[in-house]
């Protein structure tokens, strides 16, 4: 079964299609992962063909395994769709009541409100797919000089909870945010 979620257009931003990765999005993915800023915020730096297609590959067993949920989040253009970001749930384990959410955004998307709504459509997606084995919390974390994050995560009913120490492989302080499933 394929999953697709939605996110309507905005006054600046067309609809957002999210949908697993799929293999032909290798080339998106390495577009994407030469923004140094992206590069800088990320665990995992894709620099090569061969670190795409083992991202794309990570994508495909964490949904085969049900506990990792990586989605593509396409713009629609008058061309077509292009990949506008990552927004990642992961995680997930029954009986457990919380998971994290995590995300991209590529350059050319940024200040465009495509993260926030991205982000939105994953959580509310979350709420909704995994209420019956308990999750009831959702965390956002990211380091403490990120404030777009910061502000990503209010957006998207992402309370402020507390700060977290640095902790390899994170060089700086962090930020955890909590949503509670309504």
């Amino acid at each position: 079964m394929s999953i697709v979620l939605h996110a309507p257009a905005t006054p600046t931003a067309p609809d957002l299609v999210l949908r697993p990765w799929r293999a032909d999005d290798l080339d998106a993915v390495l577009e994407a992962y030469r923004d140094p800023v992206l590069r800088s915020w990320t665990r995992r730096p894709v620099t090569t063909p061969a670190e795409a297609r083992a991202f794309l590959r990570r994508s495909d067993q964490g949904w085969a395994a049900d506990r990792r949920f990586s989605f593509a989040v396409l713009e629609r253009t008058p061309d077509g769709e292009r990949v506008a970001a990552n927004v990642v749930l992961k995680e997930v384990t029954p009986g457990r009541p919380d998971a994290e959410v995590g995300y991209w955004t590529a350059a050319p998307a940024r200040g465009r409100g495509v993260a926030p709504r991205a982000v939105d459509a994953v959580s509310a997606w979350a709420f909704a797919r995994f209420a019956a084995t308990g999750l009831t919390r959702l965390e956002l974390l990211h380091q403490v000089d990120n404030p777009a994050s910061c502000r990503v995560a209010q957006k998207c009913g992402y309370v402020f909870a507390e700060v977290l120490p640095a902790h390899p492989p994170f060089p700086r302080d962090g930020h955890r945010h909590i949503r509670q499933r309504p």
